[in-house]
């Protein structure tokens, strides 16, 4: 079964080498995967976006219950900006889809309890290779300079968000800076497929990394 965009966004922050998430991936972790199922909405036609603004088209909800989650917190009518719903119920976006991932074999999630007191949970990633190459697709697409018009579009969103979040597992501070033109041409080719939506990931990202915030678990 195909992975969804929040489901390959959440899996994309995975440190093989290390076997783990690292913290330092926590900052803006719920916002990629609520803008990832905003971009997949989107995507499928289920709402509007233009403007810097979003209004949920009538439909019937998608099958997927993440992505229903997002869909129906939408507006109906008047349309409004981006941010409340990237940001907002981020702190909630990272269980369902870790659950899913969980599911369908992607993921083992192990309940422990750190210096045997604070209850945590401990994700492993059950095929890292698969993980592994995810991550080097989103990156040579941007580093090798692939056209952005040719990338697939579920791969420019992955890197564009990746970008934007800091995530490390897929560009080091360096290579955002050394690469910075061509993360340009890959931010407008999104820009124009969901006009809006980026911009709100970064002030969200942006704000949560002020205050030293970030969901994720």
């Amino acid at each position: 079964m195909p992975r969804s965009l929040p489901q390959n966004l959440y899996l994309l922050c995975y440190t093989v080498n290390d076997e783990k998430f690292e913290l330092t991936n926590l900052q803006g972790r719920g916002q990629l995967l609520r803008a990832g199922a905003l971009t997949q909405l989107a995507l499928d036609g289920l709402l509007n976006a233009e403007g810097g603004k979003v209004v949920r088209r009538a439909a019937t909800p998608p099958g997927d219950l993440f992505l229903a989650g997002v869909w129906r917190d939408l507006p109906t009518e008047k349309p409004k900006r981006w941010l409340q719903y990237v940001h907002n119920k981020a702190h909630t976006a990272e269980k369902p889809v870790r659950e899913q991932l969980a599911g369908t074999g992607a993921v083992t999630v192990h309940h422990e309890k750190r210096l045997g007191l604070v209850p945590v949970d401990r994700v492993v990633v059950n095929e890292p290779q698969r993980v592994r190459a995810l991550q080097e697709r989103v990156r040579d697409a941007v580093l090798l300079g692939v056209d952005p018009v040719s990338v697939p579009v579920d791969e420019l969103t992955m890197a564009v968000f990746a970008a934007e979040g800091e995530v490390s597992t897929v560009f080091t501070g360096k290579e955002r800076r050394e690469h910075k033109q061509a993360l340009k041409r890959f931010a407008a080719q999104y820009d124009g497929i969901v006009p809006g939506l980026r911009a709100a990931l970064r002030d969200s990202y942006l704000s949560s990394r002020a205050v030293g915030g970030g969901w994720g678990s």
